[in-house]
């Protein structure tokens, strides 16, 4: 087995655990979604609200990177973890890591990058 940072966090995260057996989330990242000008993003933007599910999903086999985590809500590409973020959240996903994603911030901004912002919790 191999021992990641979140794997290492989750270790020491255990002992802070609540007595009564609960699940706990722990913000793992918050990050800008990266290319959302290229999917769905424009066609749900009147659905879409804070708070929402998204779903992580890797590809291993895209050619422009290996450790691309695709994010979607709903079934539909919203866009990326941006490349400079995802070497992580792609080991945590290949290791079986319950992962969680939400939309954490909208704005109306003409630059794609603050358009959407979400978080990603690990679940202890």
């Amino acid at each position: 087995m191999r021992l990641t940072r979140l794997s290492l966090l989750c270790s020491l995260a255990w002992l802070a655990l609540p007595a009564n057996g609960e699940s706990v989330k722990m913000l793992v990242q918050s990050s800008p979604l990266a290319g959302s000008q290229y999917y769905a993003v424009s066609e749900v933007w009147p659905q879409i609200q804070v708070g929402d599910r998204l779903t992580l999903v890797r590809e291993p086999h895209n050619r422009h990177d290996r450790q691309a985590v695709r994010v979607e809500w709903r079934g539909r590409q919203l866009g990326y973890v941006p490349r400079a973020e995802n070497r992580a959240i792609a080991r945590a996903l290949d290791d079986g890591e319950a992962l969680e994603a939400r939309v954490s911030r909208l704005r109306a901004d003409p630059d794609p990058w603050r358009r959407v912002e979400f978080e990603i919790f690990i679940i202890l």
